[in-house]
């Protein structure tokens, strides 16, 4: 009975947030809050890899817990000077695209923490998929201390003015907690427009979603 409490719908979720800790102490209480739930749920974790920053602390998290987590980084990346001591599974690929598209492919939903260019670069591009019915998988921010709210902001004048819709923007879940966005992900039913529902992507995910590079050790 228990297990099925805590269960989760999701097996793996993908972290995006940033490889610094942030200048609030509450972004780093949020990542161990939110590998915390991802444990407390049953859910593994999928992330960028490395053990700096929040990236490292979600992690770790995680790890700590008794979850799976995988780290998707560029061989370029993978000096420990530059991003810390491995923590769980590491998966080498060749570079950003491939990473994206990695993480992409082993996740059954996405969260965004804090985080900077990069951050914003791999959520934007995973809501822009879900918007084409690349994926139909859940995409939430973790809007600690109201971190998000410019965004969020900014997605509702795009509606106002015309250049996402409705429906896109109801793409993004957003929540103050990982325990409050966690369950909202879970509760989330994506919707798709007329226009995206009859396109056919089996090209475009072969292209993206197959990219880990063979000849890179795990």
């Amino acid at each position: 009975m228990e297990e099925e409490k805590v269960s989760s719908r999701f097996k793996r979720i993908c972290v995006f947030c940033g490889s610094c800790s942030g200048k609030k102490t509450s972004y780093q209480e949020a990542a161990v809050e939110l590998g915390k739930e991802l444990v407390e749920k049953r859910i593994d974790l999928v992330y960028g890899g490395g053990s700096v920053g929040l990236m490292g602390l979600v992690s770790q998290a995680v790890h700590d817990g008794g979850r799976h987590v995988l780290g998707v980084i560029p061989r370029s990346l993978m000096p420990r000077e530059i991003t810390g001591e491995s923590i769980g599974e590491v998966r080498a690929v060749s570079d950003m695209h491939q990473r994206k598209a990695e993480m992409a492919r082993q996740a059954d939903a996405f969260i965004a923490l804090p985080g900077g260019y990069g951050t914003l670069e791999e959520l934007l591009e995973v809501i822009t998929w879900a918007q084409l019915g690349i994926h139909r998988k859940p995409v939430g921010l973790l809007n600690v201390d109201g971190f998000y709210n410019s965004l969020l902001s900014f997605l509702d004048k795009a509606v106002d003015e015309g250049f996402i819709s409705p429906i896109a923007r109801r793409i993004v879940v957003s929540a103050p907690t990982a325990k409050q966005l966690v369950r909202e992900l879970e509760e989330h039913d994506p919707e798709y427009d007329e226009f995206t529902s009859k396109l056919i992507w089996e090209e475009v995910e072969r292209l993206n979603y197959n990219m880990v590079d063979s000849n890179v050790p795990m």
